[in-house]
């Protein structure tokens, strides 16, 4: 299938996925009652997301720019194996995305957490062309050219076992941090508290860490944060708000509590949900040379990435910073 066809369809799906389509909201109802975590307000999101930034066809023409002569050119089709993740609604759709269109046969593996709404799309994708779309469910991913594989820490192990001698991604634990100056406007903290707390914090572009200047206030943020205060009628979130706070009052761990967040300081850039963790700093030049980057997804602050941004990454934002559709065509 040519390159404009294929985004011809991509366009059309974005337009379906923002639709009112009766399947279609069954499929998005079905995935909020299997994983509490995928709430309709949080799928919703994550289909507008996809549909405005990775499904428009002048944004997809602009992306791919860099790579047109080599998907115009004669290829030999290999077949990409590809473990997805399901911390967050959808996460895996720009690897199908560049799978697809770079022409190989895929064989996915969907993350139990995240089964029904990528497959009802790649069944509507398959619905609208009388071509082959090469893409297939596989609980075993064996025989394949290539992977790309996103995981945790200990999964990666596992990944780089078994797909270390092939050509490969396999991405690794990764979080976001943020880094204040206590300047920053009500605007600026509201627009943090929503990349702190979209998908409740388990994305690895939410900010589970802030770094903040000596005596800083967090009474402001707090109010910021006031917006989410109805994550605790959510019970898996309480259940974990409830779970660290016992935790730290029992081991007379310091914290504070910031209406729905525990605010810890730590050292540490991973925390668990309900927790975000800070370190204050004296010289922001001495911290900015020493960010560990290579588990950092991005970093939101003045001179980064906008506050507000970090859960609204487009088509060249490739996860961990490596180009999924260079490794991809790479094959060829």
């Amino acid at each position: 299938m040519q390159v404009d066809k294929k985004i011809e369809l991509l366009q059309r799906l974005g337009q379906f996925m923002l639709s009112d389509d009766a399947a279609w909201l069954q499929a998005k109802e079905r995935a909020s009652q299997e994983n509490p975590w995928f709430t309709l307000e949080f799928i919703d999101l994550a289909i507008h997301h996809i549909a405005h930034n990775y499904l428009n066809a002048e944004r997809l023409q602009q992306w791919l720019k860099p790579y047109l002569s080599r998907l115009s050119q004669p290829s030999y089709p290999r077949k990409v194996g590809i473990v997805m993740a399901g911390n967050i609604p959808m996460v895996g759709f720009h690897d199908l995305l560049c799978g697809w269109i770079s022409g190989h046969t895929l064989c996915i593996k969907y993350a139990s957490k995240d089964k029904i709404l990528i497959p009802f799309l790649v069944e509507k994708l398959k619905e609208w062309t009388d071509e082959p779309l090469l893409i297939h469910d596989a609980e075993l991913l064996r025989g394949c050219d290539a992977y790309i594989a996103t995981g945790s820490q200990n999964t990666s192990r596992y990944f780089d076992y078994y797909f270390g001698r092939y050509p490969h991604i396999i991405r690794r634990n990764r979080t976001s941090v943020a880094i204040l100056d206590g300047t920053e406007s009500t605007d600026d903290l509201q627009l943090l508290a929503k990349d702190m707390c979209t998908y409740f914090g388990l994305g690895c572009r939410n900010v589970t860490k802030l770094f903040v200047p000596e005596g800083y206030n967090f009474r402001p943020l707090g109010r910021a944060l006031e917006a989410y205060a109805y994550f605790m009628d959510h019970r898996p979130y309480r259940h974990n708000f409830d779970y660290y706070l016992s935790a730290y009052l029992l081991n007379h761990q310091p914290h504070q509590i910031l209406g729905h967040v525990i605010l810890k300081p730590d050292a540490a850039l991973f925390s668990p949900v309900s927790v975000v963790l800070y370190e204050t700093y004296a010289d922001s030049n001495q911290l900015k040379q020493n960010l560990p980057f290579s588990s950092i997804q991005c970093v939101v602050g003045k001179g980064f990435l906008p506050f507000g941004e970090a859960q609204f990454p487009n088509l060249q934002d490739y996860a961990d910073g490596i180009d999924t559709m260079e490794f991809l065509l790479s094959l060829n």
